[in-house]
């Protein structure tokens, strides 16, 4: 996402664990009229399954997805129209259609989709309808351009010999081994006052800094995902867990760092945990209120994008979840845009949903992990 788990953009990118809702509130869009014919019948056990490389599509009929009647769809819209920005081939006619309709509440989104397009549950090859959803945020971090006071952790720019060099230094051995300092030397893109605000930028694959430049100045920016070291990705969660430091069900970003400040002695053996090291370039932050690039490269839109397995369901694909608030049974069942995919993130019914940015963001995608059911929604024709 950018977790970028990694999130190609980033990781993307899932990552940790699952961190983050914040729901995206789009443009505002004025009535106009819509397609007003009835909803064709509902899909019948005949329909064929589609098959994807890594999960089976179940036609079913939209009074079968829980909830469908009760979302804000009007605000799923704004997503849709950032999807159609770079449609699958099999969205091209449906995504001019879109750039034309103006709905301007849930039942006239609703009655667009539902004349358009056929719903499926997703299974994985196997059968198992049931899977996993965590969360995950953009960080929005302190950071100056120059290192200075407590501002001493680099975050670093790909490097030059980056293609040259496969796999690259590990995260350890970039922190200790001359060599690999002095082939990032002239590299640092900014500097933040604590390991652990690099590691999540890192898990999470791209972020927010509230950045102080060499003149004194203040600035917003973006630093975005531009590569990584290819070394493996592994989960200090998990490492936490495997340490007996944290049981499974307490392996949330907030236990991982309150660890962290409880344990500075034992700070480095945590982030070395993680080998890979990913790195960044700076983006200017031209409107606030649009989330990292995903790896279909468009926006995410917080509450209204997921990373996904590309090879279950393909970018640019509707998606209705089913499943629950963080740490709490209230249902949260709305329509969705896979937007993004991450290195955590695979499998069939398998979903990071991007919460947005900042604290609520990061507490709200830290606690989620939980039981997923999905339709996706697809072209009739």
């Amino acid at each position: 996402m950018l977790k970028f788990l990694e999130r190609r953009s980033a990781w993307t990118a899932g990552a940790i664990l699952g961190v983050l809702a914040a729901c995206a509130s789009g443009p505002v869009m004025a009535p106009a009229p819509v397609d007003t014919r009835p909803p064709p019948a509902p899909v019948t056990a005949s329909a064929p399954p589609l098959q994807r490389a890594n999960a089976r599509w179940v036609p079913v009929s939209f009074t079968d997805l829980p909830g469908w009647d009760a979302d804000r769809s009007v605000e799923w819209w704004p997503a849709l129209l950032r999807g159609c920005e770079r449609p699958p081939l099999e969205w091209v006619r449906l995504c001019a259609d879109a750039r034309k309709a103006t709905p301007g509440s849930d039942a006239a989104v609703r009655a667009w989709l539902q004349q358009r397009l056929l719903p499926y549950r997703v299974e994985s090859l196997e059968g198992a309808s049931e899977g996993l959803v965590t969360g995950y945020f953009e960080p929005l971090v302190e950071a100056r351009r120059n290192a200075q006071g407590a501002f001493r952790v680099p975050l670093y720019q790909q490097p030059a010999d980056l293609a040259t060099r496969r796999p690259f230094w590990t995260r350890q051995q970039v922190d200790t081994l001359a060599a690999a300092q002095t082939s990032l030397r002239g590299r640092e893109l900014a500097f933040v006052a604590d390991p652990l605000d690099s590691l999540i930028l890192q898990i999470q694959g791209s972020g927010r800094l509230h950045l102080t430049d060499a003149d004194g100045s203040r600035k917003l920016v973006r630093a975005a995902f531009a590569g990584h070291n290819d070394q493996p990705y592994k989960s200090v969660g998990r490492w936490l867990i495997e340490q007996g430091e944290l049981k499974p069900e307490q392996a949330s970003w907030p236990a991982i760092k309150a660890w962290a400040r409880m344990n500075p002695k034992r700070l480095n053996e945590l982030l070395w945990s993680n080998p890979r090291v990913v790195f960044f370039r700076e983006e200017p932050l031209s409107d606030p209120a649009l989330g990292p690039r995903g790896a279909q490269g468009v926006p995410l839109t917080p509450g209204r994008s997921i990373a996904v397995d590309a090879q279950s369901v393909p970018y640019g694909t509707p998606v209705w979840l089913d499943t629950t608030e963080p740490l709490a049974s209230s249902p949260l069942r709305r329509l969705v845009m896979a937007q993004d995919t991450g290195s955590a993130i695979t499998g069939a019914v398998r979903a990071d949903y991007f919460w947005g940015w900042g604290e609520p963001a990061e507490q709200q995608a830290g606690r989620m992990k939980q039981v997923l059911r999905m339709w996706v929604l697809w072209p009739r024709n």
